[in-house]
């Protein structure tokens, strides 16, 4: 697949995950658009599956596809808001993303969701 045609297959897959966070958390941004995997460009995947990472600036709730790419967050909060996105999000039928480790931006993250799970 060429770049472009995955940036543009990504962006739509994307943009409905950002709305699924927009509903469950009132924002939702959208993260990546593609991943490279063996060298080559492909739009990120249309599966969702929800998790949270720690950042600088407190607790963000992610949807990822099933290789852990980040396509939508939530913006910084505390943990109890971001346990309450979560729950809603895992209570419209998005599952949880059982890896330990995400992709965003350029970085890798554990996932935090069952340390800090009440």
């Amino acid at each position: 697949m060429q770049y472009f045609q995955a940036v543009q297959q990504g962006k739509q897959r994307a943009t409905k995950s950002q709305m699924k966070m927009f509903e469950a958390a009132g924002f939702g941004m959208l993260t990546l658009t593609t991943k490279k995997i063996n060298g080559q460009f492909m739009p990120v995947g249309e599966e969702d599956f929800t998790a949270v990472i720690e950042s600088q600036d407190g607790y963000v709730v992610i949807l990822v596809d099933g290789d852990g790419f980040t396509k939508a967050q939530s913006k910084a909060t505390n943990k109890e808001n971001a346990l309450k996105i979560y729950k809603k999000l895992r209570d419209s039928g998005i599952p949880e993303f059982s890896e330990t480790k995400i992709q965003i931006w350029s970085e890798s993250r554990p996932t935090i969701q069952n340390k800090i799970l009440d």
